[in-house]
């Protein structure tokens, strides 16, 4: 029997997942989830994050995973200043007409992923999910919450690039993920 030969693959992972609801029924949830889908899958396009440099999305159940992969043309700024913008504008104006508004979380977080016959899988991904339901159960009423991972604060919002402001991420809670404290910082799109 072989043993089975995993490579890692560089990835900015984004995590998406939606916050609790007073929506009951599979029916109502399947709503919101295509809802989800298709307000994240427009703002990638509109901000250029086209099929061609992205994987298959991973849905985790609870959440939706967008792989993307390695290019200068979709630098890691751009995902905060181009993405999140348009994620929320997009789904303040789905909103305004919902009977059960959709609330959404989001974690962006850069690192290596595997893949096999069944998908995508690693630390990583775990670890943007961990840092997802960390988020998940802070109750919140926002539209969109982001979280951004350590290495997203270190590499990208400590530097003060165009459009990001450092003092509007806030640090959460140490979230334990594969036995390795990770830590993220939250950023409510549109508060000062």
């Amino acid at each position: 029997m072989s043993a089975l030969s995993i490579q890692p693959c560089q990835r900015i992972i984004v995590a998406v997942g939606m916050a609790a609801t007073m929506a009951r029924g599979n029916q109502l949830m399947g709503h919101l989830r295509e809802a989800m889908v298709k307000l994240v899958d427009q703002a990638l396009l509109d901000s250029e994050v086209i099929p061609e440099f992205r994987d298959r999305y991973v849905d985790r159940g609870g959440c939706l995973m967008v792989l993307i992969r390695p290019t200068d043309r979709i630098p890691k700024t751009s995902l905060l200043t181009k993405f999140v913008p348009r994620l929320t504008k997009l789904l303040e104006k789905h909103n305004e007409v919902q009977p059960y508004p959709l609330r959404l979380r989001l974690v962006i977080h850069p690192g290596d992923v595997t893949c096999d016959e069944l998908g995508w899988f690693g630390e990583d991904i775990d670890i943007a999910a961990g840092l997802l339901t960390a988020l998940a159960l802070e109750d919140r009423a926002e539209h969109l919450v982001l979280v951004v991972s350590e290495q997203i604060h270190r590499s990208v919002i400590r530097h003060g690039y165009d459009g990001i402001d450092e003092r509007a991420f806030i640090p959460l809670p140490r979230v334990e993920v594969a036995g390795e404290e990770c830590k993220g910082w939250v950023h409510v799109p549109g508060e000062s």
